[in-house]
């Protein structure tokens, strides 16, 4: 869900047979055309029916049907509903049943590149690979799903495409889009504003000023590392546990396959003086719009002994320095995962967060946030794109967040990974454990906003001729 804070840290038609061999592979193919997919034989359909929400929820219950003849797997499952925001307003996304599991289910909004009279805005509804496979004729049971404003002001549901107020039993619903594997399955959206084609991979990378670092180091003292910009902290101070210290021994490197990987270890046995934080920076602030990525594997859980349970943060940031407090010229675009939860949340999240500026004593902020409460324990590839216009966060090739212009830098910002404890209250065991925050890359292109895919070819065109590091940013924006 996307959240605007202003006082908490919280921050082409396809041949069926063709695109039913490709739902269990979960293969990405190109997206059907604006020619309605609600024949009978779809491999997937959407029963929909509003539950009685009062003036202040909307309340859409869904049931995907598997109308195919092969299994579906439903993390490559997509439903949007589509709706018109009410002026100002963000919202946030809850699942109150579920025979699924409500943590088996996600809910994102998005903007629609072309709104109507009657929807501008749409919740997206995933699901992890903990929902498992729909069998033909089998349907994923309740989805019983509700979204409110963020402030909890009424709304209008009158005017959203989506709804349906005389739906007070489970029917099947074409105002409302499903799609497997990013090819649009069931549905029609608002004047084709649905799931659109995926990006060609073949596309040629774009080409400008890039960052790109494959983190080919022996270890934190190699001279190269400097040399290529970056700094690995060892100076105290925050974020984390106050006394605890940035250990730069806890950076390695080793090859993983054929990449070179870095991993960040922090650890702890409970109190200050033994908990190790880890931070690797670029030394200049130079960075400011374009595409920033990175393939970053976070953990659950302790990677050896010792009690799980840490409110731990694993993140990939940009971020430039606060002159005074609530200075508008501050800027922050993070991605934070949180495997033991924190900061009010008790179990794994995900946060995408835009900040515009903030105060830190007393504590008041200025973002907007997006965040998904699932695990993303693994492998992930995160992409984060600014223009003049919006700050576009996306997970695994997906949208996963967008964000207003009234966030958007001022000035230019240093990149940023680290993993930190927020304290030491979620686990107050003193036997030692750590966790590992490990990088395959990073990549930055001044100026210029690719796709998910574009980023894909354009680090695997460095790879393929034997690149291990590029930067030709200039010093000035």
């Amino acid at each position: 869900m996307t959240t605007i804070s202003t006082n908490s840290r919280t921050r082409t038609t396809r041949i069926r047979a063709a695109l039913a061999a490709a739902l269990v592979a979960g293969l990405g193919c190109a997206a059907l055309t604006a020619t309605p997919a609600v024949a009978a034989g779809e491999p997937l359909t959407v029963q929909y029916r509003q539950s009685a929400s009062g003036s202040d929820q909307v309340e859409p219950w869904f049931k995907a049907v598997n109308t195919g003849t092969a299994p579906v797997a439903l993390n490559q499952v997509k439903i949007r509903y589509y709706f018109k925001a009410d002026a100002g307003a963000s919202y946030t996304f809850a699942c109150s049943w579920a025979v699924k599991g409500c943590a088996n289910i996600t809910g994102t909004f998005g903007t629609l590149a072309k709104p109507t009279a009657t929807a501008d805005r749409y919740l997206e509804i995933g699901f992890t690979a903990g929902a498992g496979t729909l069998a033909p004729g089998a349907n994923t049971g309740d989805m019983q799903l509700r979204f409110h404003r963020s402030n909890w002001q009424p709304l209008n549901q009158n005017d959203d495409y989506s709804f349906g107020p005389g739906q007070t039993s489970y029917a099947n619903w074409s105002k409302v889009t499903a799609s497997v594997g990013g090819t649009q399955v069931w549905g029609t959206a608002p004047e084709g504003s649905g799931p659109g084609p995926d990006p060609d991979p073949t596309d040629p990378p774009p080409t400008g000023a890039s960052l790109f670092d494959d983190f080919n180091y022996t270890s934190h003292t190699d001279p190269a590392i400097g040399a290529h910009g970056w700094s690995v902290r060892s100076n105290a101070g925050g974020p984390g546990v106050p006394g605890a210290s940035w250990a730069p021994q806890n950076v390695t490197f080793a090859k993983e396959g054929t990449n070179s990987i870095m991993n960040l270890e922090t650890s702890t046995a409970g109190t200050p003086q033994t908990t190790k934080h880890t931070e690797v920076l670029t030394q200049a602030m130079k960075f400011k719009n374009g595409t920033y990525a990175a393939r970053v594997r976070f953990s659950d859980a302790p990677k050896s002994t010792g009690p799980d349970g840490d409110r731990i943060v694993q993140t990939f940031f940009t971020i430039n320095d606060l002159k005074a407090p609530m200075a508008d010229d501050y800027a922050e675009y993070d991605f934070e995962y949180l495997p033991n939860g924190g900061w009010g949340e008790p179990a794994n999240i995900l946060y995408a967060t835009s900040w515009e500026t903030y105060r830190p004593d007393p504590w008041e902020a200025v973002n907007q946030h997006t965040e998904a409460r699932t695990s993303y324990a693994g492998w992930h590839d995160l992409v984060l794109t600014i223009d003049n216009n919006n700050i576009t966060y996306y997970v695994d090739g997906q949208e996963f967040g967008r964000h207003d212009a009234r966030y958007l830098p001022e000035r230019p910002m240093s990149i940023n990974f680290n993993q930190w404890l927020i304290d030491l209250a979620g686990q107050t065991s003193t036997t030692p454990r750590a966790y590992d925050q490990k990088v395959d890359y990073v990549l930055h292109v001044k100026d210029q906003v690719l796709t998910p895919a574009q980023v894909a070819a354009k680090v695997a065109a460095y790879r393929t001729a034997g690149t291990t590091f590029e930067d030709t940013v200039p010093a000035g924006q």
